[in-house]
C-alpha cells in the first residue's frame, strides 16, 4: 500500500486548518489505497503548539492514519542524527539551512521533504495553515483527490484526467506533480497598494520581472501576479495531464513525487516565493503533473497587519524581487536545459542544477541596486508605514544585496548534499521521530 505526507508547516495558531486537515486525511484513506502520516511541523509559541498538541492528540483518527506532530527542539534532534550519518561537508552549515533562525518557506517543506523520507512516504502534500478549503453542497472540496495520480507513469495517468495535453513520448515519464491555485486574498498582502494606486502597483510587482523584459511583457505579468484563480468558485473537477506551468499553481496546494528527494527548495530566509523552485524544475525538465482545479481557500491573517508584521512582510518581499536576478536566470538555463535535466526514467540531474544556480552567483548586482531604488521611490510616494520601510532598505542595501547572492550559494551547497541526506533520512526511518 502506498504511503504518503500530508504536511503542514505553521508558526502561528492554526487549529480550525487541524481539524481540516485530519478531514482530507479520512478522505483520503477512505477513498483510495493508501498509508497517509499527517506531518505538522510546528514552529509557533509554546502556548499555540500546546494548543496544537491537544488538539491533534482528540483526533478520532481513522485506521491508515499517523500523526506526526515536532517542535523544533525535535526537528532540529532528527536533522543532526542524518546529517552526521549523511557525512556531508560543513554539517553545521547544512543544519542552518534546514532549520534557521529566521523564517524561511523554502527550509520548512524540506525539512517536510527529509522527515517524509523518513516516515516512508513516497509523495509530499503540502498544505498551508492561512488557507482552508472550498465547499460544494456541503462538502469539502480536497485536492488529495486529484493529487493521488502521482506516483504513475504518464500513460497510467491518462485514464484519471480529464484531459491531456503532453508531448509525444512523454507516457513512459512518471508523474511528479500535482498543484491547483487559489482563491480569495491575494498570495502577496498589498492589495492595499493596488487599491490606492495602481500606477505605484504595477511599479512594484513589475520588479519581480526580468529587469530587460519589455513594458507590454510586465503590464502582462502585473495582471496576472499573485491572483491565483480569481474568484470563481468549484462547480466541477477538471484535471488535465500536462507539463504544469508554474504560474497556475500554488505552493499551499501541491504534491510532488520523486523530484523532492532529487532537488531540495532554496533555503532562503525572509523570502517569499523562495518554495517555488522546484514547480519551475519540472516544467523546464519535461517532466509530467497534473494541473487541476481544486483551489484552496487562501486567507491573509491579522498579524500582517501588525506594524511588526508590516515590516517582516515588505522585507520578505523585498527579497523575493532581489531573489530573482538569480532565479530569472535559472529558470531560462533550466528551460533551455530541457530534457537534459532528467534521464529517460525521469530522474533530474541534481548536479547540473547546482552548477545553474552557481553560475547565477556571477551576476552583475546592478539589475537589484535598480530594484532597490524603484521600490524605494515607490514607497516613499505611498507614504506612512511604507515610506518609514523605504528609509530601512537604505540603511540595508549592501547586507540586502549581499544575502540575495548568498542565499544561492546556499542552495548550491544544499543541492549537492541533498540525496545523502534523503538517504540517511530513508535509513534512519521513523524511530527517530518517536
Amino acid at each position: 500500500m502506498r504511503r504518503i505526507c500530508l504536511a503542514l508547516p505553521t508558526d502561528r495558531a492554526c487549529t480550525p486548518m487541524l481539524h481540516e486537515l485530519a478531514e482530507e486525511a479520512a478522505y483520503g484513506v477512505s477513498h483510495f489505497d493508501v498509508e497517509i502520516a499527517v506531518l505538522v511541523l510546528d514552529s509557533s509559541s509554546p502556548t499555540d503548539y500546546a494548543e496544537h498538541a491537544r488538539v491533534l492528540a482528540a483526533l478520532p483518527l481513522q485506521p491508515g492514519i499517523e500523526v506526526v506532530h515536532l517542535d523544533e527542539s525535535a526537528q532540529r534532534a532528527f536533522l543532526q542524527h542524518v546529517i552526521k550519518d549523511a557525512a556531508l561537508n560543513e554539517p553545521e552549515r547544512i543544519l542552518d539551512l534546514m532549520l534557521p533562525g529566521r523564517r524561511s518557506y523554502g527550509a520548512c517543506t524540506n525539512r517536510a521533504f527529509v522527515i517524509a523520507a523518513a516516515l516512508g512516504c513516497e509523495s509530499v502534500h503540502r498544505r498551508d495553515s492561512d488557507c482552508t478549503y472550498q465547499e460544494l453542497d456541503g462538502a469539502k472540496i480536497f485536492p488529495i483527490h486529484h493529487e493521488l495520480t502521482i506516483g504513475t507513469t504518464a500513460a497510467a495517468a491518462r485514464e484519471r484526467v480529464s484531459a491531456v495535453d503532453l508531448a509525444p513520448g512523454s507516457d513512459d515519464l512518471p508523474v511528479v506533480m500535482a498543484g491547483a491555485s487559489f482563491i480569495g486574498d491575494m498570495s502577496v498582502d498589498i492589495d492595499d497598494i493596488r487599491q490606492r494606486d495602481p500606477e505605484i502597483y504595477y511599479e512594484v510587482v513589475s520588479l519581480w520581472a526580468p529587469g530587460d523584459a519589455p513594458e507590454a511583457e510586465k503590464r502582462a505579468l502585473v495582471a496576472e501576479s499573485f491572483t491565483g484563480a480569481g474568484t470563481t468558485p468549484f462547480r466541477a473537477d477538471e484535471s488535465v495531464l500536462t507539463m504544469v506551468d508554474p504560474m497556475r499553481v500554488d505552493m499551499s496546494n501541491i504534491a510532488f513525487h520523486r523530484v523532492q528527494e532529487q532537488v531540495p527548495l532554496p533555503p532562503a530566509t525572509d523570502t517569499i516565493g523562495s518554495d517555488y523552485f522546484l514547480m519551475h524544475l519540472v516544467h523546464d525538465a519535461g517532466l509530467p503533473g497534473v494541473q487541476h482545479n481544486r483551489h484552496i481557500v487562501n486567507l491573509h491573517t491579522g498579524e500582517r497587519k501588525t506594524d511588526a508584521g508590516f515590516a517582516s512582510y515588505q522585507l520578505a518581499l523585498t527579497k523575493f524581487f532581489l531573489s530573482m536576478l538569480y532565479l530569472h536566470f535559472v529558470y531560462e538555463r533550466m528551460g533551455v536545459a530541457g530534457s537534459a535535466l532528467r534521464d529517460a526514467h525521469g530522474d533530474v540531474d541534481a548536479a547540473a542544477v547546482a552548477g545553474i544556480v552557481r553560475q547565477s552567483i556571477q551576476l552583475p548586482v546592478d539589475e537589484n541596486v535598480d530594484r532597490l531604488d524603484k521600490l524605494g521611490s515607490a514607497y516613499r510616494r505611498l507614504g506612512g508605514r511604507h515610506a518609514d520601510f523605504a528609509e530601512t532598505l537604505v540603511v540595508r542595501r549592501s547586507a540586502l544585496l549581499d544575502e540575495a547572492r548568498q542565499d544561492m550559494d546556499d542552495f548550491a551547497v544544499l543541492i549537492d548534499g541533498w540525496q545523502s541526506l534523503i538517504k540517511a533520512s530513508i535509513s534512519a526511518g521513523a524511530g527517530l521521530l518517536t
